[in-house]
């Protein structure tokens, strides 16, 4: 458990299920993310495969443990490199107040200090400028412009629908004071 000024950073529990499905089944949620809206159910379902795997972290409020997004951290292939993947849900209801970088500042610097990371990054849609902006103001820097690099949707006839993206990424040796 990382904690922060104003939120707790911790292993998601079964009983996250409510908290998960308060923002995961609104649509606005999967503008720039795959997936569509879940039901209580599939909720239910992430929250305990997200209890017994190690690449999900619960974002919580210190004072009342509301659940108010989730952070994704896991380390890419090859695992030689020592470079991790960081990204981000925050409640679309709560966004704005610098949840994601307050969270992702706390878990990045810890990974930091505990795990041999030697490079994070993050990607994102171009136009997705709240989700840069987290990564500039975490000291991560823009490395590339990738175009139609990925898709998460397939058009009527099976199709994918192409995007770009944004890298972002940070190293270790940069990181000092970077993410505080």
């Amino acid at each position: 458990m990382i904690e922060t000024e104003r939120l707790v950073v911790r292993r998601f529990r079964e009983d996250d299920a409510e908290g998960l499905f308060a923002y995961l089944s609104n649509p606005v949620v999967y503008r720039f993310e795959p997936g569509e809206p879940v039901t209580l159910q599939e909720a239910r379902r992430l929250a305990r495969e997200r209890a017994r795997g190690r690449a999900f972290w619960a974002v919580a409020l210190r004072e009342t443990g509301q659940l108010v997004g989730h952070l994704y951290f896991a380390q890419v292939e090859p695992e030689t490199f020592h470079t991790w993947e960081v990204g981000y849900i925050i409640d679309p209801a709560l966004q704005g107040r610098g949840y994601a970088t307050e969270a992702a500042g706390a878990l990045i610097r810890y990974g930091f200090a505990h795990w041999h990371i030697h490079r994070v990054v993050a990607h994102c849609h171009p136009e997705n400028v709240a989700s840069w902006r987290v990564m500039e103001k975490l000291g991560m820097r823009r490395e590339g412009h990738f175009r139609k690099n990925v898709f998460f949707r397939r058009a009527a006839d099976g199709s994918p629908l192409w995007q770009d993206s944004y890298e972002y990424a940070l190293l270790e040796d940069e990181a000092a004071g970077a993410t505080s």
